[in-house]
């Protein structure tokens, strides 16, 4: 049983906290004070927050779910994990999070994962069956997380970054949204799939790729923390993470789960080491 809910929390995609650290070089060379158990408290809050999500969206799924080839095997779906149980679980998981949020004392963390709780809660209550209004809101909770990293180092986030990450958020939620159309599920797996056909979404792929690298490169020429001949050292590592991330999902089919591609792509993990590298490396850190 306690294995069953910890698949229902999906420790797996706590990977996508690493939006989390964005922040953390260029606010260090701007001369913010990490506080490691400070980060730690507010970063493990967010992660009992993501499981709630889970647990609760697994709940809420769980007839469409059993219709799923490899859904149908999820704790919920499956009849492991009955919905009463999965609904406690989600609420206790809220609990844990508020707790480790109120403990780390940095109110703007609490701000943040209350807003990205109240999103998921509209998300997973209907707004998920919308065309549109489901990416923009699944993509909400990665900007999120760059906003969580800003409120842990107590620096304001800048409009370049907010619209690199946002831009790649958007470009991740359509190529998932990609890979349920590919997979030729319908409306009745997710009454969303309506809205959208595969020419659509490459186009708006192709969009939001585009404003994510140029989003980067604004602010590699902005920032005022980064070396002058190296502002641009680190570029070459979005681009390359962007169009290996398209290649994948055109030629590969894939991008269903961002953490299954990430994680199933050596080149994509060297490319991250890469870009977390150059960024040091080009940086004026104190």
């Amino acid at each position: 049983m306690l294995r069953d809910y910890l698949e229902l929390s999906r420790p797996k995609d706590w990977v996508k906290n690493l939006f989390v650290f964005m922040p953390v070089p260029f606010a260090l060379a701007s001369g913010a004070k990490l506080d490691v158990r400070i980060f730690a408290l507010g970063l493990c809050a967010f992660c009992m927050a993501n499981s709630a999500v889970y647990s609760f969206n697994d709940a809420q799924d769980a007839e469409r779910d059993r219709a799923h080839d490899k859904k149908k095997e999820r704790p919920v779906a499956s009849g492991r994990v009955s919905l009463r149980g999965a609904y406690l679980w989600s609420a206790s998981l809220v609990v844990a999070s508020s707790t480790l949020a109120l403990a780390s004392g940095n109110h703007g963390a609490l701000t943040v994962i209350g807003i990205y709780l109240g999103i998921n809660l509209v998300y997973c209550l209907g707004a998920k069956n919308v065309a549109l209004l489901d990416v923009f809101l699944l993509s909400s909770g990665f900007v999120l997380r760059v906003l969580l990293g800003c409120a842990l180092l107590h620096v304001p986030p800048s409009n370049p970054m907010l619209l690199c990450s946002y831009a790649l958020a958007l470009f991740l939620a359509l190529a998932k949204r990609r890979a349920d159309v590919i997979k030729g599920l319908d409306g009745s797996h997710r009454p969303s799939l309506l809205g959208y056909n595969e020419a659509f979404l490459d186009h708006a792929m192709g969009i939001t790729a585009s404003m994510a690298v140029v989003g980067y490169a604004l602010y590699s020429m902005e920032s005022a923390v980064l070396i002058a001949n190296r502002k641009f050292a680190s570029l070459p590592f979005v681009m390359f993470g962007v169009l290996d991330y398209l290649r994948l999902v055109h030629v590969r089919k894939t991008g269903g789960s961002p953490v299954d591609v990430l994680l199933a792509s050596p080149a994509l993990v060297v490319t991250g080491i890469g870009w977390l590298l150059a960024v040091f490396w080009s940086v004026k850190l104190p």
